[in-house]
């Protein structure tokens, strides 16, 4: 068996918690798995975001494990300005990423994030301040402008989706991008509106996020 490959694999999915706050997630990892995303949920959305979990089974189809975990507890998220706390969040990542490097079901598989509003900021930030290598970065109808000084720091190679129709966060991805010293691109997947529910924008954000992390993960 392949050093990159995991020695315990969860084929089904398993529920866990993670400390130190008890975090709620599911952990997916394919037989002979190449790779391991965690997903840092946008503003108002869960583990449970049946976008994400859609994008999630797309990898797990093309040998990638996931994590797909609550950046929030339920109390906190009862405070709306902690959804739009990005060092919060980027915390909670970091801190994930840290636990989940040390479990044996993750064996020696590079990681990787996948983000979406919010959570594509957060995981932005969360790359540079991890020990933990983090090989690439996708984002989905992301608010990567709200990284900050942070993605002048930036190292993992990051690709941006956007809808065609979600104006504002195509300029805003623009932006950020400019902002960005590692490979990058912003791709716009045309007629999706931002949170690609029109159909086939969604399955488009599968085989792009599947592709880049073949490539950069």
């Amino acid at each position: 068996m392949s050093d990159n490959t995991s020695q315990h694999p969860l084929e089904q999915g398993v529920e866990m918690v993670v400390p130190p706050v008890g975090a709620r997630a599911t952990l997916t990892i394919p037989g002979g798995a190449c790779g391991l995303v965690l997903f840092a949920h946008g503003s108002g959305s869960s583990r449970l975001s049946p976008r994400n979990r859609s994008v999630a089974s797309g990898l797990h189809a093309a040998g990638f494990g996931t994590l797909l975990f609550d950046l929030l507890t339920r109390t906190e998220e009862q405070n709306r300005g902690n959804v739009f706390d990005i060092a919060l969040l980027a915390q909670r990542l970091v801190t994930a990423t840290k636990w989940l490097a040390e479990r044996p079901e993750r064996g020696s598989l590079p990681m990787g994030y996948f983000g979406a509003s919010t959570g594509a900021a957060a995981a932005l930030v969360a790359s540079t301040m991890t020990a933990i290598p983090i090989r690439a970065i996708v984002s989905r109808g992301g608010r990567p402008d709200l990284a900050g000084s942070a993605l002048s720091l930036v190292t993992a190679p990051t690709l941006m989706i956007v809808g065609g129709n979600d104006l504002p966060v195509i300029s805003l991805n623009r932006d950020a991008a400019a902002c960005l010293r590692c490979a990058h691109e912003v791709t716009i997947v045309p007629g999706a509106t931002h949170l690609f529910e029109e159909p086939g924008t969604l399955e488009a954000v599968i085989d792009l996020a599947r592709n880049w992390f073949a490539c950069h993960l």
